[in-house]
């Protein structure tokens, strides 16, 4: 079976963009699963409940985050509910709410279970994600595809190799810069540092190049915004046999976006 992931969207554009073209992608890939990561789909920052609700409406399967989970209130009481498939990293502070993993099912019966962890190296403190991983599949059915969102390129790289042969994918994000390195590792488990964002591409990681610039040459505080202008989706596509991963193929596709659309929540 294919599992389509998207990655990180960024800014209401963005989420447009996923909802009119993601029929005829999931078609085209011949997608059992799609996986989004909606992080920074909320005007760049977090997850509101209109972006859930369309990506349900859009036929997403699972959508994961990251550590701006909590940057839109609005997703709180969505994953403390539990009734949407909406997931936040598993090694957060067991108190908070919502769930790190989901196993899913498709319309042809088939299952795919989907862990979302996040990495420690120049992040936020949070518990040991190889720990973690290591709880979270002793107990989870086959196969297995972890949103990896973590910083470090080492880090990353790292996860894969110890997962491999014990889940389908290890899928990176965070840096919404995709990375050309996309291979499956010997044990069978697909493996891509990042999968880049989905979202402006004349900016900064997604946002307005003008604040971020001010902020790098002067080191005060700016307001970040959305980008303007063209969209970029990035993605990936791994096909999986029984546990363990055949193939992966990244998704670089530009697209006009109407400036109509706004960027905003």
């Amino acid at each position: 079976m294919n599992v389509l992931f998207i990655g990180d969207l960024v800014g209401r554009r963005a989420v447009a963009l996923v909802r009119d073209l993601l029929p005829a992608l999931r078609s085209e890939h011949a997608a059992e699963f799609v996986v989004v990561n909606v992080e920074n789909a909320s005007g760049g920052f977090g997850v509101n409940a209109r972006t859930v609700e369309e990506m349900l409406a859009a036929g997403v399967d699972v959508m994961t985050t990251g550590n701006h989970v909590w940057d839109n209130k609005e997703i709180v009481p969505i994953l403390a509910s539990g009734e949407a498939p909406v997931i936040r990293p598993a090694n957060l502070n067991p108190a908070v709410p919502g769930r790190g993993w989901l196993t899913v099912t498709s319309t042809g019966g088939r299952q795919l279970t989907v862990v979302n962890l996040v990495g420690r190296l120049f992040m936020n403190p949070v518990d040991d994600p190889f720990r973690v991983a290591d709880e979270i599949l002793a107990g989870v059915p086959p196969p297995v595809l972890v949103d990896f969102h973590a910083e470090a390129t080492s880090e990353k790289i790292a996860f894969g190799h110890y997962l491999d042969g014990r889940v389908a994918a290890v899928i990176g994000t965070h840096t919404h810069v995709q990375t050309a390195d996309e291979r499956v590792l010997p044990g069978g488990t697909a493996y891509l540092t990042d999968a880049g964002m989905t979202g402006p591409v004349d900016g900064v990681i997604g946002m307005d190049a003008t604040s971020v610039l001010h902020r790098f040459r002067t080191g005060m505080p700016a307001r970040f915004k959305v980008a303007e202008g063209a969209q970029l989706l990035c993605g990936v596509v791994v096909t999986i046999a029984d546990r363990s991963a055949t193939g992966i193929r990244r998704l670089r596709i530009p697209v006009a976006v109407p400036e109509s659309t706004s960027n905003g929540p």
